[in-house]
């Protein structure tokens, strides 16, 4: 028991050095990015994902709402429903949700990619010519990704507030007026900006965590297996801890 939770232990403090270790580095180089690769990087993790987060939108959208408008009706504010699922999407469900979806694909694709580039000695070869690989391609890519997710947030909340008003129209039959009047009457820039910094945290804890995933991997396709899994794995946890420490947080800074 104490040896398990010993060895426990000393691999949340490897995986957490290796975490700082990435996002220093990432810092250090932000002024000397390879702009190709982070453009490609954005192209690659955010305009490819593009359908996916408009299908997850449409989901979150009719499922918020479907969930607040039982509590809205059971408690006489039918009339509320459009702040109480907007409250939700922005706040809480939208980010979270996103986040779980975007770990399963842009975590699984960039932890698989480098862990192919580090088991077939690609990244050692960078260094062998001199060139730093983690300015040329591993900071563009947690940058990029970081973006790519913070990016599709903001397009997701969009998509998913017309499926909520519309959601609302047919089985609430609340009018679309009256859902966007009490949507932009009582929701606040607070709101917005609160749902935004949790989607640009759980993007950067993806990034982060997959990247260290994909450096760390070793054993061939058997390697690149399990660091796609422990990216999606970890991130779904990192997100869920983040989310835990962020929600206090950001309610008292916005209310």
């Amino acid at each position: 028991m104490i040896r398990a939770l010993g060895a426990f232990g000393l691999g949340v403090a490897r995986l957490t050095g290796a975490l700082a270790l990435v996002l220093a580095r990432t810092t250090l180089n932000l002024p000397r990015l390879d702009r190709r690769e982070l453009f490609r990087s954005i192209v690659l993790f955010g305009y490819r994902s593009l359908p996916l987060a408009l299908m997850a939108a449409t989901l979150i959208g009719s499922t918020v709402v479907l969930q607040a408008g039982v509590y809205a009706v059971k408690f006489g504010a039918r009339l509320y429903t459009g702040w109480a699922a907007g409250y939700a999407l922005t706040r809480e469900f939208g980010p979270l949700l996103l986040g779980l979806v975007m770990a399963a694909r842009i975590g699984a694709r960039n932890a698989a990619e480098l862990a192919l580039l580090n088991v077939n000695g690609q990244i050692e070869g960078l260094r062998g010519i001199s060139l730093d690989p983690f300015r040329i391609l591993v900071a563009p890519r947690v940058v990029g990704s970081a973006i790519a997710i913070t990016c599709l947030g903001s397009v997701t909340f969009l998509v998913a507030v017309c499926f909520e008003a519309v959601s609302s129209y047919f089985s609430l039959g609340l009018p679309l007026r009256v859902f966007f009047d009490s949507y932009q009457d009582m929701l606040r820039v607070g709101d917005l900006v609160g749902g935004l910094t949790k989607t640009l945290a759980f993007g950067l804890a993806i990034a982060l965590v997959s990247t260290v995933a994909g450096l760390r991997a070793k054993g061939g396709a058997v390697g690149v297996g399990q660091a796609a899994a422990s990216a999606v794995v970890l991130s779904c946890a990192a997100i869920f801890s983040l989310d835990l420490l962020l929600t206090p947080f950001l309610t008292r800074l916005f209310g």
